[in-house]
């Protein structure tokens, strides 16, 4: 069997019906690599047959999260509802080849035979009771279902490319209905005919569709094309080994977004679950396009780790440009209140002190307020009780000292202040503890002579006189 075809078309295709889920990213991840890495093309399609729960702002919310993570598919996407009569063509064509056939078995008789089947303790399964009979023996007024008339005997085999040759029993197949009664195509089907239509030569997808293939790879014979190649990727599990769900992260993407992750991190993370290049655990989107093939994805199921995740995006905060930082905190700032207009100017000036200390964009935000905040600077619980207890004295006798120093720079800042320590016999941090309760409102924050070379003479001086003074 062949391994790879050229040119490599693979496809993302999410239902309408609900959110952009993690696994789901790394879908289509590995849908994008792979075409990048043969330099084929990423297409997308929209299954949106389930007109009663497809809904546009699902639609907009799958579109929306590729564009933010940063996977762009090629030309427009496919919506699976609008080719409906080009699935209904497609039967049509099995039925008139002998392929397939009128099934005229009502709802109720189908019910008596699962109830038969099940109290035999036989397989629930479709007893082609209407493969070889005469249409002429149709009950009145019935509306049949076209049903595909799958082969009996062999096997059929799956060359997957992850999970290796997979095989299963013709007998155990029975024959899927392709149009309903009214007419409208099945899920089966139409895949089908959309990966014809669309030239998919890989399809790369979760192995809990594995069981489809078997179907999905006849029914392409069937119709006389050449099969995909597939490739079935194990599902995310939880840390705890556990199916993958919203208690283990099993968020839709806008929620990590909302959360403070960068998507380079996201990405980056969702690529190695599953997948690896030998220790590399830092891959940028081009040595993912150069090292990634489809063939070296694991067979067992991923562990997703929130934990691991956010230590990785910290990474990214720290590596990623002070102008994006602050562009992506913005609007997170503003939320948590007035903004001084020299206040971004501060920040920008003192960032590189905050990002060490921050995992997520949210945790950035919050620790980056007191550069932002026009005075007064707002006291949390903790800053006040350490001034109330002997801090506003302390900090009393540093503001007159503080006025004749002449080089505001960290380092004449401390040296400043180990002075005043040595003077008055106060250990340092008895000094540096009030001037962090004033100055960030906090007892957290970089280092305070830092802190007050970046807020300037005149602000932390400001700043000062606002709780002695206040």
């Amino acid at each position: 069997m062949p391994t790879s075809i050229n040119p490599v078309v693979t496809r993302f295709a999410p239902s309408s019906t609900g959110y952009l889920h993690i696994g789901g990213v790394r879908t289509a991840l590995y849908n994008y690599l792979y075409a990048k890495h043969t330099g084929g093309k990423f297409l997308l399609r929209i299954e949106d047959t389930d007109r009663a729960r497809a809904t546009p702002g699902a639609i907009e919310a799958i579109t929306e999260g590729l564009r933010w993570i940063g996977l762009p598919w090629d030309g427009e996407p496919v919506f699976q509802f609008a080719r409906a009569d080009k699935h209904r063509a497609a039967a049509e064509q099995l039925l008139t080849a002998g392929k397939a056939y009128h099934c005229y078995a009502t709802p109720e008789d189908l019910t008596v035979m699962r109830e038969e089947q099940k109290a035999k303790g036989l397989s629930i399964r479709y007893d082609g009771r209407w493969r070889n009979r005469d249409p002429k023996d149709a009950p009145a007024g019935v509306k049949p279902t076209i049903r595909f008339k799958a082969p009996q005997e062999g096997e059929t085999v799956i060359h997957d490319l992850v999970q290796g040759p997979v095989t299963v029993a013709n007998s155990q197949l029975d024959d899927m209905v392709l149009l309903r009664a009214d007419g409208t195509p099945t899920y089966m089907l139409a895949v089908v005919v959309d990966d014809i239509d669309m030239g998919i030569t890989h399809i790369i997808r979760g192995d809990d569709h594995l069981n489809n293939a078997f179907r999905q790879y006849q029914l392409v014979l069937a119709l006389g094309h050449a099969a995909p190649l597939y490739a079935h990727i194990p599902l995310i599990h939880g840390a705890d080994g556990a199916k993958l769900s919203k208690r283990h992260g099993a968020l839709g993407v806008e929620a990590y977004r909302d959360l403070g992750f960068l998507p380079e991190a996201l990405l980056n993370y969702l690529l190695r679950l599953g997948w690896g290049h030998g220790d590399a655990e830092i891959i940028s989107d081009d040595q993912a396009a150069l090292w990634f093939d489809i063939v070296d994805v694991g067979r067992a199921p991923a562990r997703f780790d929130l934990d691991k995740l956010t230590n990785l995006n910290g990474h990214y905060i720290r590596e990623a440009s002070d102008d994006r930082l602050i562009d992506l905190i913005r609007p997170l700032l503003e939320k948590r209140g007035p903004t001084a207009p020299e206040g971004l100017a501060r920040l920008r000036r003192g960032l590189a002190g905050l990002k060490p200390r921050a995992k997520t964009l949210n945790q950035l935000a919050e620790i980056s307020t007191f550069y932002v905040h026009p005075r007064p600077v707002p006291l949390d619980d903790k800053a006040k009780a350490l001034l109330a207890g002997g801090g506003v004295a302390i900090l009393g006798e540093l503001v007159q000292g503080l006025q004749s120093v002449s080089t505001w720079t960290a380092p004449a800042l401390e040296d400043w202040a180990k002075a005043e320590s040595e003077k008055t016999g106060q250990k340092l941090g008895n000094l540096a503890q009030p001037l962090r309760a004033a100055l960030c409102g906090s007892l957290a924050s970089p280092p305070i002579f830092d802190v007050m070379a970046v807020l300037g003479k005149d602000e932390t001086l400001g700043r000062l006189r606002d709780v002695t003074t206040g």
